[in-house]
């Protein structure tokens, strides 16, 4: 679905990897909200059920722009369609990633090369893109997706928890630079949430995943635009998720690894 958006001025939120999981929640909590909705992800027929049936509901108008983020001109050719047609993007939402599961060296490396595309390269190219004109007006929100696996190292799982570590930093850092411009950036760092994730990755089996009853991704998706909305920087859903961000930076980082390791290997 490609409907124009300036058929009526609503406020238009950007968000990526929005066929399923949090990333749709979100979406259908934007449009709950009144928010126009550009919706990007590579699966092109979930995006489109998705649109329809958000659009459907709540009446809004929403853009569809299937796109393979992996691919590194992904961000400008998004950013250089939006701009084609005079689109102003107040939200963005960057949430598209994925992680791999296994040890480091026996990982595809071509495979780890694209989750670092999606996952770090891909939010900082687009966050560059957008933002210039959201300072330049005064106004906008960025609303990134981190996770629980920002606070520690994560082996079996080394480079993903690398990329959540670098959004959260990149994030606090952003927000910081950007105090008294209109413009605020919030990381939303969920622990395990109920979605495809883990079966997409190979960790379903794991200690942590098996042995902790996961946060849904609606739940997950409410706390985090909730946070956006009242500009806060730091979000983590779950009071045991709070708990254990702190306690880690208390304890001594060998431990930690080890610590996590024994929760990533399936028993």
């Amino acid at each position: 679905m490609n409907t124009t958006l300036q058929v009526q001025y609503k406020q238009t939120a950007l968000i990526t990897g929005a066929a399923s999981g949090i990333g749709y929640q979100l979406a259908y909590i934007f449009a709950l909200n009144n928010y126009n909705l550009v919706l990007v992800d590579k699966m092109a027929q979930k995006l489109t059920n998705a649109a329809d049936k958000i659009q459907q509901e709540c009446g809004i108008l929403v853009k569809t722009i299937v796109k393979d983020l992996s691919i590194k001109t992904s961000p400008e050719e998004i950013f250089t369609e939006l701009q084609q047609e005079n689109l102003k993007v107040d939200v963005l939402v960057n949430n598209a990633g994925f992680g791999i599961y296994g040890l480091f060296n026996e990982t595809s490396l071509n495979a780890e090369l694209e989750m670092l595309q999606v996952n770090l390269v891909c939010l900082t190219h687009l966050t560059k893109l957008f933002l210039k004109d959201m300072v330049k007006q005064g106004e906008g929100k960025i609303l990134n997706v981190s996770s629980a696996a920002a606070f520690q190292p994560g082996p079996l799982m080394a480079v993903y928890f690398a990329t959540k570590a670098y959004i959260l930093s990149f994030s606090q850092a952003l927000a910081s630079e950007l105090e008294g411009t209109g413009v605020t950036v919030t990381v939303l760092c969920p622990g395990p949430t109920e979605s495809a994730f883990h079966e997409r990755t190979g960790v379903a089996g794991a200690k942590q995943v098996k042995d902790n009853k996961m946060m849904d991704a609606e739940t997950v998706a409410k706390i985090g635009y909730h946070a956006l909305i009242e500009g806060k920087t730091v979000v983590i859903p779950g009071l045991k998720n709070k708990i254990l961000a702190e306690v880690v930076r208390f304890t001594p980082r060998n431990l930690v690894t080890k610590i996590v390791k024994s929760m990533q290997e399936i028993k």
